[in-house]
């Protein structure tokens, strides 16, 4: 099993991305300049041995060794020794509307972030219980099977973005049908999906999924992110519009998620702050009673920042031994 040890150190690698456009515009500005100065052929005579080529190959060389000094610090790591254990608990699945109707910003900051961070304090609260996560739209997909691998699930989570699923819509017959086969098969209870959505079903079926998870032993709770008034969607610099040119508002609809929930033996919640809300379904979970099951789980792992470090290390030897001088070779 490959994992970082320090993922969070991983964003420091989005400092590349202004880095570049800065490098760029410098070899932009500095190319106008030259022209500006006389003709280009004419003016690179006068630094011969300057080379732009070299320039870039430098630059190019540290964006590197930077790369490879933040996957030192964020530390990657091998698993070396599994180890069978024992855990009591009960298996959750939490599906993850991305449609583009959930960055809408009735809540703030937006209805996707909030649900986000709601999922993050729940995953904080996890103990012996497995989770498995997916994402849906106009398609569902299975972002992470049945795991007590905590760390896998919280980068799963910042990963989900409307981007994640091409097709748009809100299909939550797929999203439950999806779920009911990456439960234990066999098994009629001890399992729940939580649904967190604003609840805006573009497609037909929904009920007979909910209750074929029913007779699965499945428990389905939905949690509703938005409001009654709802709230436009970002399509680029503006907003979503109709045919008639008018904004179209998003709106949450809590009166079919209040009988999804119903129907699914579950509960319904509307997100607020996350901290009620998790405590409110810790307590229904905890009705649910546990089981005991085995899982094979990574216990020690090996370290490799070094080898990244030495690689950096290297990149920036090269560097520092190249200048910025073409070649030159004499016989």
């Amino acid at each position: 099993m490959f994992r970082f040890e320090h993922i969070e150190y991983l964003w420091l690698l989005l400092a590349l991305v202004p880095v570049l456009i800065l490098f760029l515009l410098f070899r932009r500005w500095r190319s106008k300049g030259l022209k500006a100065f006389g003709k280009t052929n004419l003016v690179m005579q006068l630094i011969p041995d300057f080379s732009s080529g070299k320039q870039v190959l430098k630059f190019i060389l540290i964006s590197f060794a930077y790369t490879f000094i933040v996957l030192g610090f964020a530390n990657p790591q091998i698993g070396t020794k599994q180890e069978k254990v024992k855990r009591s608990g009960i298996d959750v699945i939490i599906a993850m509307d991305v449609s583009n109707s959930m960055l809408s910003e009735d809540v703030k900051p937006n209805r996707l972030l909030r649900a986000k961070n709601f999922v993050s304090k729940f995953i904080d609260e996890l103990r012996n219980d497995r989770l498995g996560m997916i994402v849906f739209a106009g398609r569902a997909y299975l972002q992470m099977p049945l795991t007590v691998d905590y760390s896998a699930a919280r980068m799963y989570l910042k990963s989900l973005s409307p981007g994640l699923v091409p097709t748009q819509g809100t299909n939550f017959s797929e999203a439950i049908e999806l779920a009911r086969k990456s439960f234990v098969q066999g098994e009629s209870k001890h399992k729940a999906l939580i649904i967190i959505t604003d609840g805006e079903d573009n497609e037909d079926g929904a009920k007979d999924e909910v209750a074929a998870a029913v007779k699965e032993g499945i428990k389905v709770f939905t949690i509703g992110v938005g409001t009654d008034n709802g709230g436009p969607i970002p399509f680029g610099n503006d907003f979503k519009r109709d045919e008639d040119g008018n904004i179209v508002l998003s709106k949450m609809n809590q009166e079919m998620l209040r009988n999804m929930a119903a129907k699914g033996n579950g509960k319904y919640f509307q997100l607020g702050s996350g901290n009620d809300e998790i405590n409110a379904i810790f307590k229904e979970l905890g009705r649910m009673g546990t089981k005991d099951f085995e899982e094979m789980v990574f216990t020690d792992f090996d370290d490799q920042f070094q080898w990244c470090l030495a690689i950096a290390a290297v990149l920036l030897l090269i560097d520092w031994w190249i200048s910025e001088r073409k070649f030159s070779f004499k016989f």
